[in-house]
């Protein structure tokens, strides 16, 4: 395997791009030698504009150069540079000639967003918010390398990694229904403990049930619109101003060390694949491969510790409101909506020869930054909503507004079955820093009616909302593109951040 451009080189690219219609831009295979497939890209005008100042595009483009890519490479409306892979990137692989990049699917594995719906109405929680926020805050460990209350031993922590909620549910934390309204119901059977390190044990081990630093959070949000009653009815939202708890987050240092360890191992055997590459960054396998084998193994133990790291810390988080509410979690209706990846790779079965829309083929789907929005009827949604569709969720960041979607028949023919998985970034982390003091932006929130929690001002300065695109143009993309339509906007009332 060889590899090419530099990140400073990348930068500074420009591709021939055509704007297709107003929401659709293409890059065509031609902009650049070696390039196999096209680069489409769903933004409006200012969207793009933004993708242009960073690596997005040129990322973009690069990941057009994998073996085995089909179709076309997407950007999605919130996409922003990342590892090898844009952010709000996807891009299918031939399932038999096809390679497995870990880059596609990043370093936090199975980070995810999932909602729970309550029967409080805010003018019902607002007396009792910031008691509420301390309580959240007390009950999910949060911050750089937190601990959480539960220190697994060995076999306990090759359970969570081969069964995912399933032992979380076994275990006390929560109930059989939460596992009907996660993706793969919360376990992805393609898992082999044995092929994740030890050094990612070691780090998972004492991670389980805490929320993490960075953009992860639980957000206490209100319902500011319904657009589809019909939908969010099914999903148990019936009324504006209904409290809803929204958490983001995923596999914590077991899955950066699951991505680092065969980052590793795909790179000291790139000679070997002969696979001629322009960034390092999308080191990859190919497909069949024992390297690619194995990393799809422990990917999915990462994806099983994510989904039962939010469960853990759904029940906690239904624990803190019994507290502070006096009621039970039965009482208070905090039924699970949905649980929805963000950083994954999947077998699925795509149609990808545009002028032949009826064959479909088998593929590896890298969702980097980016969520599943499959429509009603497929067999994958669960039955509780295969009549209306998947939910999505597309959360906004601490002072702006987050949505709920529902994925569209249109997702499978144009972006294999995908859409936006949050705001995306507007700027780094250090120009945040930068740019925004902790104090005013907690006045800021506080000026709004919304309460902070933060286990550190770096944090939640580094997660400014203005450091985040518009969460409203992003939902409404998707929306007019048709991949996923809007269902409902929440605002947030508090927020816990690590």
């Amino acid at each position: 395997m060889s590899f090419g451009s530099s990140k400073a080189s990348l930068a500074n690219q420009k591709f021939a791009m055509s704007k297709v219609n107003d929401l659709e831009y293409r890059i065509n295979k031609d902009a650049k030698q070696g390039m196999r497939v096209p680069v489409t890209i769903y933004a409006n005008d200012s969207l793009i504009a933004k993708m242009q100042t960073d690596r997005t595009l040129g990322q973009a483009v690069n990941v057009s150069f994998l073996p085995g890519v089909k179709k076309h490479v997407i950007v999605l409306p919130d996409g922003h540079e990342g590892y090898g892979f844009p952010i709000g990137g996807v891009a299918a692989t031939d399932f038999e000639k096809g390679v497995i990049s870990p880059g596609g699917v990043g370093y936090d594995i199975n980070c995810g967003v999932r909602l729970l719906r309550t029967n409080l109405t805010e003018k019902e929680v607002r007396p009792k918010l910031r008691e509420l926020a301390k309580e959240l805050f007390r009950a999910v460990p949060s911050g750089l390398g937190a601990s959480g209350a539960l220190n697994l031993t060995n076999a306990e922590l090759d359970r969570v990694l081969s069964e995912g909620v399933r032992w979380a549910v076994d275990n006390g934390y929560g109930v059989s229904r939460d596992l009907e309204f996660c993706e793969e119901n919360g376990n992805m059977k393609h898992s082999d403990s044995s092929k994740v390190s030890g050094e990612a044990k070691k780090r998972g081990a004492k991670s389980l049930g805490t929320l993490g630093s960075g953009n992860h959070f639980i957000e206490v949000e209100s319902v500011n619109q319904i657009v589809d009653p019909d939908a969010a009815k099914i999903f148990g939202i019936e009324k504006t101003n209904q409290v809803c708890v929204l958490m983001h987050t995923g596999s914590r240092g077991l899955g950066h060390q699951v991505c680092s360890d065969y980052l590793r191992i795909v790179e000291a055997n790139a000679s070997a694949f002969k696979i001629d590459l322009p960034d390092r960054e999308l080191a990859c396998a190919p497909a069949g491969s024992r390297e690619a084998e194995n990393y799809r193994l422990a990917m999915g133990a990462a994806l099983n510790y994510a989904w039962s790291n939010r469960q853990v810390i759904t029940q906690n988080v239904r624990k803190a409101f019994e507290r502070v509410f006096h009621m039970s979690t039965s009482d208070l209706e905090m039924n699970l909506v949905y649980d929805v990846a963000h950083n994954i790779c999947k077998v699925e079965e795509h149609l990808i020869d545009f002028d032949n829309p009826k064959k479909k083929e088998k593929v590896f789907v890298h969702r980097k930054g980016a969520t599943r929005a499959f429509p009603k009827g497929n067999d994958a949604v669960t039955m509780a909503y295969r009549n209306v569709g998947q939910p999505v969720l597309i959360p906004g960041s601490m002072g702006t507004a987050s949505w709920v979607l529902l994925g569209q028949a249109k997702s499978l023919d144009v972006s294999f079955g995908s859409t936006a998985h949050g705001a995306g970034r507007m700027m780094s982390r250090g120009a945040a820093i930068r740019a925004y003091p902790y104090e005013e932006i907690r006045h800021d929130l506080e000026s709004r009616g919304i309460l902070l929690e933060a286990a550190s001002k770096k944090g939640a300065v580094e997660e400014a909302p203005g450091a985040y695109k518009d969460v409203d143009a992003v939902a409404e993309v998707s929306h007019r593109v048709g991949i996923a339509t809007k269902v409902v906007r929440l605002t947030p009332m508090a927020v816990v951040k690590g």
